[in-house]
């Protein structure tokens, strides 16, 4: 991973994020520009989310047919954005329980997080959105 000082460079989704976050996170927020990873569509601006490093579950992308409850994986590391409207781009899904899930707003695909209702936070995870 290379770091250029004052600017951010791409981040391939397929490194391991959790050995190394420095390059993305500069005083607690992101310091880079989160994209959709399949279409290149811009989530957030940088600092606008705070990171989080807490374990949550979240349904993988693509779910086996006839299948009574969603596979899920277990993610550790999160932007936490406190109002919905500080999203450049983002999709919320219906409401499941108390969780609407977050898709990229031009293409659909998802999730890469999660919306609580209750504290209005939204959470997306930096495994499922890429870095630039």
């Amino acid at each position: 991973m290379e770091l250029e000082i004052g600017f951010c460079v791409e981040v391939s989704k397929h490194i391991d994020i959790m050995a190394d976050t420095n390059c993305l996170v500069r005083e607690g927020q992101n310091s880079c520009v989160v994209k959709c990873i399949h279409c290149e569509s811009r989530v957030l601006s940088p600092q606008s989310a705070t990171f989080l490093s807490q374990s949550h579950a979240l349904p993988t992308p693509t779910q086996p047919k006839d299948q009574p409850s969603p596979n899920t994986e277990d993610l550790g590391e999160w932007w936490v954005v406190d109002d919905m409207f500080t999203f450049d781009n983002i999709g919320f899904s219906h409401t499941v329980g108390s969780t609407k899930y977050l898709v990229c707003a031009d293409c659909e695909r998802g999730p890469v997080g999660w919306h609580d209702n209750t504290t209005k936070k939204s959470y997306v995870a930096l495994a499922r959105v890429k870095h630039t």
